[in-house]
């Protein structure tokens, strides 16, 4: 890159706080697509091994950001070990290009499989509880890093959050429904742990690389690995079980969920920072609760409850 984007001009502009505006309708938007595929995955982890659908839609979702990337013209080589084109609009090095591909597999693969993974061994409700600790994690993490300011009220924030997600992890080691959700749970949390670190390394980027263009390298990065792994438990599905229903909702889970939000959520950290961006997550939960009860007939339960009052608390405490 022949400019840089070091610490201080990031943590100037993450201390800014824009007007409401387009960017915040997009990310309210992103938090409903996610706070519903929380079901969708519940759902199609009933058709697909967990495994099988995880590749499925990291892979579907690939192959559509690439296709639409490289529509709006092709990549050019440059010399002086640069790359050039309008899948990358700004020049950048091979060693920045293999580092977003690195973040992907961080982003895209270990946290999709954890997350797809874990949600069909939790309660939709439990897995979107502790996803919607994010931002705390993600204040925590950027402040580490030099990229925001994070006063006492959001370690307090913070604090709040981590409690409220270790409530609900010991509430899924008791079974809800003859389910037991404590494997399942705590495999969201590292899902959380590595979604935190993605975006956290990714920020810089956002202000580098067109979204569009940055959602297509990370995802090829995720969708290379979990393609591999995934192999044998794609070749092992029962196809003609699948139906209508696996279909839209692979579509969804992957086009919608991680395609058209994950632009939002970029455009977010550039022009929001991560802690902020992240904040919208907190709606997740309560639209996932909802969904599930409506959908799958998971009533709320009172670890639940407490769980969600004390990480929504927190989370306004990590905004504030």
């Amino acid at each position: 890159m022949t400019e840089s984007v070091g610490p201080a001009p990031i943590l100037a502009e993450a201390t800014t706080h824009p007007a409401l505006g387009l960017t915040d309708a997009l990310l309210f938007t992103m938090a409903v697509i996610w706070g519903i595929n929380f079901v969708v995955v519940k759902y199609a982890t009933h058709l697909f091994s967990p495994l099988a659908f995880t590749g499925l839609r990291v892979v579907t979702v690939a192959v559509f950001l690439v296709v639409f990337a490289l529509s709006r013209g092709r990549p050019m080589p440059e010399s002086g070990g640069r790359l050039r084109g309008r899948l990358l609009p700004l020049s950048i090095t091979r060693g920045d290009f293999y580092r977003l591909l690195l973040f992907g597999v961080i982003g895209n693969g270990l946290y999709q499989l954890f997350f797809v993974i874990g949600v069909a061994h939790t309660r939709a409700g439990n897995a979107a509880l502790i996803v919607g600790a994010a931002p705390a994690f993600i204040a925590l993490a950027s402040r580490a890093r030099g990229l925001e300011r994070v006063r006492r009220m959001t370690f307090a924030g913070i604090g709040l959050s981590v409690i409220g997600v270790a409530i609900v992890i010991f509430g899924s080691a008791r079974p809800a429904n003859g389910e037991v959700t404590l494997l399942g749970s705590v495999l969201v949390f590292f899902g959380v742990l590595c979604w935190t670190a993605y975006t956290v390394l990714l920020q810089p980027f956002t202000k580098k690389i067109d979204v569009i263009n940055l959602s297509a390298i990370t995802m090829i990065g995720g969708a290379v690995p979990l393609l591999v792994a995934s192999m044998p438990a794609i070749a092992a599905t029962n196809w003609s079980g699948v139906g209508i229903g696996g279909w839209l909702a692979l579509l969804y889970s992957s086009v919608i969920s991680m395609g058209v939000a994950y632009v939002f959520y970029y455009r977010g950290l550039r022009i929001l920072g991560p802690t902020r961006t992240a904040v919208y997550t907190n709606l997740q939960p309560i639209i996932a609760l909802l969904v599930a009860w409506a959908f799958l007939g998971e009533n709320p339960t009172v670890f639940q409850g407490i769980g969600a009052v004390t990480i929504i608390a927190g989370v306004f405490l990590t905004r504030a």
